[in-house]
């Protein structure tokens, strides 16, 4: 119980710091590939508490990779920083109201994510001093995972093959481990080049490129009958070859998202889409340009790793709310649609929660495997270094990510607590690892089994770079 009570200490400590931290970041709410400020202040912070910071790795101007310790073994800390556009939100309040029309906001807690890990890599840094602890921690300063899949970047660059672990979290409604996997994702953008002509007085001279994403879009709803029920494939229309009715449109895009529960089965959706793309342009005499925007592999769960995290929920306190913060989840509850209160997943799975506006559990740990319907570059991560994941509770129950209410909680003590609690947990996850390298071993040993005759080939071709095809 010492290293518990000691990096809670260290963590409570610098609470005023990492809160403020995490504020700016959700004030800065930058996108993908854009989080300068974000970045900037991560670093900063880093490096004056004594970490190398190596800036602009992978080719991404806001990645970056600060380093404490030296030898084996080699412990990951991923933070993200990216916001989500179109979820500008003033926060605390229980009105859907931007800041800024139009704008972004952080609909998935990555301001708590990326201060969360930081407050784990200040933690260990400084009981890494006290103890004289062998070994080295890396925060990967990891941008861009909503859309950009900045990590897919990372592990092609081979930045993790020296790594021997790695641990994150994520910002929820709950505080849980579970050994889940994740759906693998192709986001690509499909561009038809026609030509132009008068609709009414020579369309025989028209080549219609709108025509011809409408096709595709036919097609591809007939290939949803086709595919693994696992499945999905999303589509937006990105450009409809503008507003006037009576050209034909020399120019239109679409942009899918085609999700499996394996990156192969993803691959050859996504293959399958490109003949219909290829056919639609047949048809119409069009020509189409296919250009993967990201791609990223399915998390491999690693069971070592989430046990150990588990037995850390164990040995820490929950966060203690006020009368204040129970009132303000209340309060967020009760402008939830009755829908998205009932699907929260652990209303529905742990009985203690029923009725309540916030979990103050942990969740019993499920030992049941199965595919939950997301998609995240950590998953890339994965198949190169064991990977452990969890989510502490940042948000009233029924609270969705990727939404105002979500944003709106997201500078409020609720997700402060949340965040430093995540903090102290990943940090008492990874001093053990230090301490006990033989559980890196099993975790690498449930790795290799995971895999069997599988080996890690990245999704993204080595032609895409990091924004050459990222649309603002």
């Amino acid at each position: 119980m010492e290293a518990c009570q000691r990096i809670s200490e260290i963590i409570e400590s610098k609470r005023d710091i990492l809160i403020d931290i995490s504020n700016k970041i959700w004030e800065y709410a930058e996108l993908k590939f854009e989080e300068f400020k974000s970045a900037e202040l991560l670093c900063e912070t880093l490096e004056k508490e004594e970490f190398i910071v190596q800036h602009g790795v992978a080719g991404m101007k806001t990645a970056f990779i600060a380093s404490y310790g030296k030898g084996k073994p080699v412990i990951a800390i991923l933070g993200e920083y990216d916001a989500l556009d179109g979820l500008s939100q003033e926060g605390g309040i229980i009105e859907q109201k931007s800041i800024v029309p139009g704008g972004s906001g952080h609909g998935c807690g990555h301001n708590l994510l990326g201060t969360g890990a930081l407050a784990s890599a200040i933690a260990l840094r400084h009981y890494m001093e006290e103890n004289n602890l062998p070994g080295t921690i890396r925060y990967y300063g990891c941008p861009a995972e909503e859309g950009g899949a900045g990590k897919v970047f990372m592990v092609r660059e081979g930045l993790f093959k020296d790594v021997d672990c790695a641990l994150t979290w994520h910002p929820d409604t709950g505080n849980c481990v579970s050994v889940n996997s994740c759906l693998a994702l192709y986001n690509v953008y499909f561009k038809f080049k026609g030509k132009s002509s008068h609709a009414a007085m020579a369309p025989h001279l028209g080549r219609s490129a709108l025509d011809a994403v409408e096709l595709m879009n036919i097609g591809v709803n007939y290939l949803r009958e086709h595919v693994i029920q696992e499945a999905k494939i999303h589509y937006a229309i990105t450009n409809a070859g503008g507003k006037a009715p009576n050209i034909v449109q020399a120019e239109a895009e679409d942009y899918l998202c085609i999700r499996a529960p394996k990156v192969s089965q993803a691959k050859e959706i996504y293959e399958r889409i490109c003949n219909i793309a290829k056919g639609a342009a047949l048809m119409t005499g069009t020509q189409v340009e296919i250009s993967i925007d990201s791609a990223i592999s399915n998390f491999i769960p690693n069971k070592v790793l989430e046990m150990l995290i588990y037995k850390k929920f164990s040995e820490l306190e929950i966060p203690k709310y006020s009368e204040s913060d129970r009132q303000l989840a209340k309060s967020f509850r009760d402008v939830l649609s009755e829908d998205s209160k009932k699907s929260d997943i652990h209303v529905l799975t742990v009985k203690e929660l029923k009725g309540k506006d916030i979990s103050e559990i942990v969740n019993p740990f499920i030992n049941e495997e199965k595919t939950v319907p997301v998609s995240t570059d950590v998953g890339d991560v994965s198949w190169i270094v064991p990977t452990g994941i969890f989510n502490t509770a940042c948000a009233a129950l029924g609270t969705s990510i990727h939404s105002w209410t979500f944003v709106a909680q997201g500078n409020t003590a609720i997700a402060h607590k949340g965040m430093l609690y995540a903090g102290k947990v990943m940090a008492l996850a990874a001093v053990e690892l230090l301490k006990n390298p033989e559980i890196i071993v099993k975790a690498k040993i449930e790795l290799k089994d995971r895999l069997g005759e599988e080996s890690y080939v990245c999704p993204i071709p080595e032609e895409v770079k990091p924004y050459l095809y990222s649309k603002p």
